[in-house]
Parts: structure tokens; C-alpha cells; sequence
């Protein structure tokens, strides 16, 4: 797969599912909530304030006769409306509307829906790069602040769940990214790095063939690995970009999306249910490529 747009016709087979958004009063959110009911990938059930909601409907040509709205003007409730929803069973998956990450994540992690799983939440990234030659997913841009060694771990296991799911790659390439290429005993993320890449070569992180340290540039470039004689199976051709923290994984997003004309494609994982999730800055149609994401994900987890 090449191309973010394999991703909604593969949505489209899937079938729709249904999506619970948490404070959907939001021009942009209801406008890829409707592409998508319209390409057959989502039911929506809209949580917010209806009077909001119906005016932004109205505006924008949107039926609202094609969606169950439940009428709650505080952000909290809308949240834990959205996620009891998910709980009982009555949607698929969440989805973020106008509403703070933090505030809809605290709500999902609550013990009384049950709907964590041990593993560390992560968001999932897929971007379609003009200059790179394939799909490049890329983790964590958005949950994790300073991933410990066995956060990583799960962080690997969530993009490699991604890569399989969704892309169809059997055994996906996974560099772990630094600042530098080799182990510097000053840099921890290069420390973390080579232990990751052992743990994979003994079996510890399976599926998967994981290497680093990489700088970016010998992560995605064969020429920039083979001018500083690197080899490995990864070099250059890497399926997954692990982030040492989420400083780097936000800069490197928001650099590919608004510098480097890059499509993407987001959802969190790690819950016992997928989690729809972009930022409010981002474009109707990555919102609508990530409910297409989010609903191949559903099922499984």
C-alpha cells in the first residue's frame, strides 16, 4: 500500500461502524463525520450541545436525520457519554471532537468502563510522504511525554499491530530514532535504542525487525546509511519510526504535515477499543483518513 487512500477503500470493505464523538460541535469534525457516513466507513452518534451542533449542520448542507444526537452542553459529559457508550457496547470506537486530548483520555481510562488493557496507549501515525517511496508510520506523537524502556516496548507493538492491520506488512522495519546513529552513553534514547534492537534479535519484541539507534536521515535515506556505512535491514527502508519522546514525534508531524505536504492518517491504540484522534488544527480529510484508520482497527486489540 502507497497511497492513504487504499486506506478508505479498504474502510469501505470493512463496512461502517459506529463512532461515539465526544463534543462534536465542530465545523471541521462534522464535515469528515459526513464524507465518511457518505463513503459508507461510520455511523455517527453526535454528543454535544445540539443547538451548536444543528447551526454547524445547517451551515455546511449537513442532514442531521442521518445521526443519533444526545444533547449534553458540558464537555465532561460529553466525554464520559461518548466513552460509556464505547463501554456498553453501543459504538465501536470514540472519537475526539472539541475537546482537549487530556480531558477525553482521562475519561477513557477511568476503571469503570474497563477499557484498559495493562499496555501504554499510543498514537499511531500514518503519513503519505511526496519523498519517501512507501506508507511510514510513526509513534508517538501525541500520548506518551518521555516513554520509559518498557513503554517503548508497547509503543513497538502498537505501530507493528498498525502495520500488519491495516498496511498488511508481515514484518514491518522499525528504527528507533536519536539524535546520532551510534550509542552514546550521554544520550539515553540511544542507550534505549540498541537494548530495544537486542531485545527484538532475542525474541523479546516479536513480528517485527527493529533496529537503532538511527539518526532520521539514515532511517529513511539508503544513501544518507550507506555514506556512513550502516547496514542493517532497516536502513533506509524503514516501515516505522519510533520517537524517543513527544517533543521530537509533534515537531517531526506537524514539520511533515505543514512543511512537508504530507497526508496522515492517526488513531490511538492500546485500549481495549481504538480511539479516533487528531488535532484540532488538523484538515477535514485527515480527520476522515483517520476514522477510515480507526475503523480497520476495531475487533482485535
Amino acid at each position: 500500500m502507497k497511497k492513504l487512500s487504499e486506506l478508505l477503500e479498504k474502510a469501505k470493505i470493512n463496512g461502517p461502524k459506529v463512532v461515539s464523538v465526544a463534543v462534536a460541535e465542530d465545523n471541521v469534525v462534522l464535515s469528515a463525520l459526513e464524507k465518511a457516513r457518505e463513503e459508507g466507513i461510520i455511523n455517527a452518534i453526535l454528543i454535544g450541545d445540539k443547538k451548536k451542533i444543528e447551526q454547524i449542520a445547517v451551515e455546511n448542507g449537513i442532514d442531521l436525520n442521518n445521526y443519533e444526537i444526545i444533547d449534553e452542553e458540558s464537555e465532561s459529559e460529553a466525554a464520559k457519554t461518548a466513552v460509556k457508550l464505547v463501554a456498553e457496547r453501543k459504538a465501536d470506537f470514540v472519537m475526539k471532537g472539541k475537546i482537549k486530548t487530556g480531558d477525553l483520555m482521562r475519561e477513557v481510562l477511568k476503571e469503570e468502563y474497563n477499557l484498559r488493557t495493562g499496555k501504554t496507549l499510543s498514537l499511531v501515525s500514518i503519513f503519505e510522504i511526496p519523498n519517501y517511496h512507501k506508507l511510514l508510520i510513526v509513534s508517538d506523537a501525541g500520548m506518551t511525554i518521555a516513554p520509559s524502556l518498557e513503554q517503548k516496548v508497547d509503543i513497538i507493538n502498537n505501530t507493528v499491530f498498525v502495520a500488519k492491520k491495516a498496511l498488511g506488512i508481515e514484518k514491518p522495519r522499525v528504527a528507533i530514532l536519536g539524535a546520532v546513529e551510534i550509542v552514546n552513553s550521554k544520550m539515553p534514547a540511544t542507550i534505549e535504542a540498541a537494548i530495544l534492537a537486542k531485545m527484538n534479535n532475542r525474541k523479546q519484541i516479536k513480528g517485527c525487525i527493529v533496529d537503532g539507534p538511527f539518526a532520521l536521515d539514515n532511517a529513511v535515506s539508503i544513501e544518507a546509511a550507506k555514506h556512513k556505512g550502516i547496514e542493517s535491514p532497516v536502513a533506509g527502508d524503514a516501515d516505522i519510526l519510533i520517537m524517543p519522546d513527544i517533543e521530537a514525534g509533534n515537531i517531526f508531524y506537524k514539520a511533515m504535515v505543514f512543511l512537508g505536504g504530507a497526508r496522515v492518517a492517526s488513531t490511538i491504540i492500546g485500549a481495549k477499543v481504538p480511539i479516533a484522534l487528531t488535532s484540532r488544527a488538523d484538515s477535514d480529510e485527515t480527520k476522515l483518513l483517520s476514522l477510515a484508520l480507526t475503523n480497520l482497527m476495531v475487533g482485535d486489540i
